[in-house]
């Protein structure tokens, strides 16, 4: 990010038109300066993933590749999430619903509790069996299928607990219609089929809701485009059929279909959906758009430069699916006490049927205790607690500008001490801007730098900009002035009101012979100890302004700053700038930590001299000439990137150059992981809780959870997870 600061001090070496500026000086030999699921049975339960572990999942197999593979746009099928499992488990919850409706009703255990009896006729003895059946094959069978690759893998979880609940259930039941009818256990298997399956639908919804963000990224590419032929005409043409070099039309309030360069038009173009800028962007030619952004009012001809996989839009959608994928130490650490609670439950599961037999001898309510422990002990609370969190952290990420490569960053910039800032391009702008203003006695400031700003005329010099820039900031009317005329390696001359009109620097001065008074010299003796550069306005050989400008900090600077003390960060300032011009940056930012005339080769060891002081180091930088840097920090972060995820040294990309966006990261971090611990907290005490209660202890004073509510139990713990992980949404990142 430096390199454009430096080619502008370079440039200011050979202006013809302003010669050699007080500052500049001091910025010379600084070479420096260039300153940016798998899813096993729910153990790591990443929500968009492609749950490989679950082959009852039918035809959700995608994993990471799917968003990619709607870069191309092959139609909206191709990015596909958890709606396939949402509908699976829909249908058969409906279905089983009304198949256990007749089981309920032929039940004779039920019929004696409640009181009533169903009429009899040949073969209604067998109408509980044959529905219980259908219901244990239709949707039962799943959560089997489903844990075959737990055992087969050696790796049992849920959806084994899940298959020996219903299992046993069956089993016994049909055992008991042999031995003793009015024992039979269909109706229970059949509710608790129920339940699992509405409780998994449920699931899937939320999981789906969390990973909003690929499936929204996934809908901005249009799956057409207007692709203008050599006569000028155009035709219609899917967008992945677009070839680097086409040339397309993008109409008002239209998708951009491929990146591109603007040849021609001018308009606003809504880039909120991925980089989360508030305001649509101007765009003319020469300016690069992105595919998937929206066009504004006006009418775009974008030659393409990039297609398919290749665009930024797929790269973010892979980037995103990657971090949702990866997995954090809390996220392994909830793994690890899922798998253990398998072992927990069978152990628990023995031991109450053992104790049970022999307290009460071996009956119906020995398996319903059992049965009751298997089903509890579910972790699918457990097994959702992080992955859900994590999904929609993400997701707000990614539609805040904040790219996610590695999921452990994110989690760790919560135990930052210290942020170290690259400092141009970062906290300044990257470029020349007029500073201050100081002006002789009958001179106003805004007059002055109307007059210089017009004398500048059209000049594309760094400095002329700057100078025009400031006064069409301050919204002044330009004097009318003529005879233009550059001096070289001195300034400028025009003609104002009959008078002439000078702007240049101190070279300008010593042709002209001319003295500054004392508020204007001691004006440039405090520029020059900051390093900034001046030029004078000059009216009749008289000097009657002088304007410093050196890189301009970035307004939201200073609430990134003051947002991160707030929040205990420490911050840092890093540059190969001289130590005039770095201090003058920090100490109107209020940095205290400051690392001037660093070379680029060099940033990484004031990383760790920071973390041999038992610091954790955060370091902003621009994610190529920073790259050692960020490497070695705790986290680095990528910023100014725009949409280039390519960036392999730093765990997290910010898309746009606000340095306010840092403050997110950890806002975000500091958020995300509180509602990790909060579901852990919760899945892990409701087993704790939940597990005797199934067993029985309380049973000597009445109280006795049936499989049916244990099922209900399980289900509502999971669904409280997911809420607690939505809530999450609530936060304002700002």
């Amino acid at each position: 990010m430096e390199r454009e600061v430096h080619k502008m001090h370079e440039a200011g070496e050979e202006h013809v038109s302003h010669g050699d500026h007080t500052g500049h000086e001091s910025h010379e030999g600084h070479e420096a300066h260039r300153e940016p699921m798998v899813h096993e049975g729910h153990e790591g339960h990443t929500a968009p993933a492609a749950h490989a572990g679950h082959e009852g999942h039918a035809g959700h197999a995608e994993g990471p590749a799917a968003p990619a593979e709607h870069a191309g746009h092959e139609g909206h099928a191709a990015h596909v999430d958890h709606t396939g499992h949402e509908e699976m488990f829909r249908k058969r919850f409906w279905v089983s619903l009304v198949l256990t409706i007749p089981v309920l009703l032929f039940s004779p255990l039920l019929q004696a509790w409640l009181g009533f009896s169903m009429p009899e006729f040949p073969g209604s003895r067998w109408i509980g069996p044959i529905f219980a059946l259908i219901i244990f094959l239709y949707g039962g069978l799943p959560f089997i299928q489903m844990a075959i690759p737990e055992v087969r893998n050696r790796r049992p979880g849920m959806m084994t607990l899940i298959s020996l609940a219903i299992s046993v259930a069956f089993a016994y039941s049909l055992f008991a219609m042999v031995v003793s009818p009015q024992s039979s256990f269909f109706w229970e298997m059949a509710t608790l089929i129920d339940i699992m399956l509405l409780g998994h639908w449920i699931e899937m919804r939320s999981v789906r809701q969390a990973s909003g963000a690929l499936n929204e990224l996934a809908k901005l590419m249009p799956d057409t485009a207007e692709r203008i032929l050599p006569d000028g005409t155009t035709e219609v043409v899917p967008s992945s059929s677009l070839k680097e070099g086409d040339l397309v039309l993008v109409r008002p309030g239209a998708s951009i279909p491929a990146d591109g360069v603007v040849v021609e038009g001018r308009s606003d173009v809504n880039q909120a959906m991925l980089t989360g800028e508030s305001r649509p962007v101007p765009k003319g030619p020469g300016d690069e758009v992105i595919a998937g952004t929206i066009n504004g009012d006006g009418s775009l001809r974008v030659q393409v430069t990039a297609t398919g996989e290749a665009t930024a839009l797929a790269g973010i959608m892979r980037l995103v699916a990657q971090a949702q994928q990866s997995k954090s130490k809390t996220q392994l650490l909830a793994d690890r006490a899922a798998g253990w609670l398998f072992y927990i439950a069978l152990a628990v599961a023995a031991i109450t049927a053992v104790a049970w037999t022999v307290a009460v001898g071996f009956n119906l309510d020995v398996l319903e205790r059992v049965v009751t422990v298997l089903v509890i002990a579910c972790p699918h609370a457990l097994g959702l607690a992080v992955p859900l969190v994590v999904a929609i952290s993400t997701s707000m990420g990614a539609t805040n500008g904040i790219l996610v490569r590695d999921r452990l960053a994110l989690e760790e910039a919560r135990e930052i001490d210290v942020v170290i800032f690259d400092k141009t391009g970062t906290l300044t702008k990257g470029e020349f801007g007029v500073v201050a203003t100081a002006t002789a006695d009958g001179w106003d400031e805004s007059q002055a730098l109307a007059l210089a700003a017009a004398v500048e005329g059209d000049s594309e010099h760094l400095i002329a900009r700057a100078v025009r820039s400031k006064a069409e900031e301050q919204g002044l009317e330009l004097p009318t002035v003529t005879d233009f005329e550059a001096i070289k390696g001195r300034g400028i001359r025009a003609t104002y009101d009959g008078q002439t009109v000078y702007v240049g620097g101190p070279r300008l001065l010593e042709m002209l012979e001319a003295s500054l008074p004392d508020g204007l010299a001691r004006f440039t003796e405090e520029a020059g100890h900051k390093g900034q550069s001046v030029i004078y306005l000059v009216v009749e050989d008289r000097p009657v302004a002088a304007f410093a400008l050196a890189d301009v900090v970035r307004p939201e600077s200073h609430e990134a700053v003051g947002r991160l003390r707030e929040m205990g960060i420490e911050v840092a300032m890093l540059t190969g700038d001289s130590q005039a011009v770095a201090r003058a940056v920090a100490d109107e930012l209020g940095i205290r930590t400051v690392f001037a005339e660093v070379l680029p080769e060099h940033k990484d060891q004031k990383v760790v001299e920071l973390q041999r002081q038992g610091k954790r180091v955060a370091m902003i930088g621009d994610g190529v000439n920073d790259a050692p840097a960020l490497t070695r920090a705790d986290v680095g972060i990528a910023i100014g990137s725009g949409t280039d995820v390519a960036i392999e040294s730093a765990g997290i990309i910010l898309v746009r150059s606000d340095p306010r966006d840092v403050v997110k990261i950890f806002a975000l971090s500091r958020a995300t992981y509180r509602k990790m611990i909060q579901n852990l907290i919760w899945a892990t005490g409701y087993n704790a809780v939940a597990l005797p209660l199934a067993a029985g202890v309380l049973a000597p004073v009445g109280f006795i959870l049936s499989p049916a509510v244990g099922a209900v139990l399980m289900s509502l713990s999971t669904i409280i997870v997911a809420v607690n992980a939505q809530l999450l949404r609530r936060m304002d990142l700002g």
